[in-house]
């Protein structure tokens, strides 16, 4: 799995000539409701075991969480399901609010 910056996601996410990740965000329903990078698929943690069926293994997955730790744990899962692409959005939407998006709501 690799380590992705936020400022790196950004960058990834702006440039045309790219084909564009599936943003998985892992958190609970009232994180994902209060704060949530645009675009973002949700599909709580505690969902993906039995889910991560419905996510194309082909496709570049950046994980993401609150601070990193959860999504980490996530995408560590689902390397070992077969999926060869994944990315670990490193400190989570906490710090794309601090590095991206200082608009971004915060907990």
């Amino acid at each position: 799995m690799k380590q992705l910056s936020p400022v790196e996601l950004a960058q990834w996410l702006a440039d045309p000539s790219t084909v564009k990740p599936l943003l998985l965000d892992v958190r609970e329903d009232w994180e994902f409701a209060l704060c949530h990078l645009d675009g973002a698929t949700h599909l709580p943690m505690n969902t993906v075991p039995a889910r991560h069926g419905e996510l194309d293994a082909e496709q570049a997955i950046v994980v993401i969480c609150h601070h990193g730790m959860r999504s980490y744990q996530v995408g560590a899962f689902l390397e070992r399901a077969g999926f060869d692409d994944i990315y670990n959005l490193h400190g989570g939407v906490a710090a794309w609010a601090e590095q991206v998006d200082p608009e971004m709501a915060r907990y």
